[in-house]
């Protein structure tokens, strides 16, 4: 359909999820008596992250214990390679999926190829969509292993929250901020940390896998200034974002009706935002709450890495045959569905 591109798969499964999570642990209260003056000043009600938006606490790499994302990252790849059996020479694609980096260039991937030791023949690179990425990644390489091109593949991810909500929060506590200019960064407060790491390899190679059934994507690129972020700051017109997503996500599911029936799904593995968030996705797309794993109360929004972490969670509670759909919209906006059969 015009807008709505369908990818269906055969012969591709995922083989394995996994994550790392930081050890530091930063509540929503600390953030907030760390912002106590700035409240007080615009006449703001404490409570705002745990009441509105639901985050009660999110994760910080621990760089004094030598914590980072690209370590965590490789840590996940690693457990994720030895769940799935599959040794890193056999590896023909990484991808990286992760907003946050150090540098412009080279890419994150290069190290992470070059510390999980993967071999030279693997191709490597960055895909970056906002907090899409992941699920992106992972049609990316389940369309080459389909095409024959390569057997296996790990997509991984891995973000860093500390820079942009320092920074944040510094420039929040400045005489010059007023309440628009509070509430445009509020979302960036409900960042956090953490990686996630996914194998995935031919479905007739690993009859134990999950085969990746295929999905849907559509773009509202219309939206495309409604959240603009870097290492400084992310600026955020919430109410217009969450509308548009809405709007974004309830079409695309219409539009993949008469394809695809998502309607009594075992899991809904949504993108991690906001209490908000989640409930407007629930109620617009009639989804059954008991079947939305939740994990932003305890580490907010982790970006791209939110839908595999809080899967990897979710994986010892499905049992064979359960019907599984990855759902993400990320800033720009574009949405994507992805369905599993476990």
């Amino acid at each position: 359909m015009t807008g709505n591109a369908t990818t269906r798969f055969s012969n591709v499964s995922l083989l394995s999820v996994a994550s790392a999570l930081p050890s530091r642990v930063t509540t929503s209260v600390d953030i907030e008596e760390r912002l106590g003056d700035a409240l007080s000043r615009l006449r703001l009600k404490g409570g705002l992250l745990r009441r509105v938006a639901g985050v009660l606490e999110r994760r910080n790499w621990d760089a004094a214990a030598g914590e980072s994302a690209d370590a965590a990252t490789v840590q996940a790849g690693e457990r994720a390679l030895a769940e799935a059996g599959v040794q890193p020479q056999d590896v023909g694609l990484l991808i990286n999926t992760s907003v946050t980096r150090k540098h412009l260039e080279p890419s994150v991937a290069v190290r992470l190829h070059h510390e999980l030791g993967l071999p030279t023949s693997a191709v490597n690179f960055d895909v970056a969509n906002a907090c899409l990425g992941f699920v992106n990644g992972m049609s990316l390489a389940a369309g080459m292993i389909e095409s024959g091109q390569i057997r296996h593949a790990i997509v991984v991810n891995g973000e860093d929250a500390d820079d942009i909500q320092v920074n944040t929060i510094e420039r929040l506590l400045g005489e010059h901020i007023d309440r628009d200019d509070f509430l445009s960064e509020f979302a960036t407060l409900t960042l956090g940390s953490g990686s996630a790491a996914a194998v995935l390899g031919r479905s007739d190679e690993h009859p134990d896998g999950h085969p990746i059934l295929g999905g849907v994507t559509r773009a509202a690129t219309q939206f495309h200034d409604l959240c603009v972020g870097s290492a400084d700051g992310m600026y955020t017109n919430a109410k217009s974002l969450l509308k548009g997503g809405l709007d974004l996500v309830v079409s695309a599911w219409k539009e993949a009706a008469p394809d695809w029936n998502w309607s009594q799904m075992d899991r809904y593995i949504t993108h991690q935002v906001s209490a908000v968030h989640t409930n407007a996705i629930v109620k617009a797309a009639g989804l059954d709450a008991s079947r939305v794993p939740t994990t932003f109360p305890r580490l907010g929004n982790v970006g791209p890495a939110s839908i595999p972490i809080t899967l990897a969670e979710e994986q010892a509670t499905l049992a064979r045959g359960d019907r599984v759909l990855l759902m993400g919209v990320g800033s720009g906006l574009n949405t994507a569905m992805m369905e599993l059969a476990w």
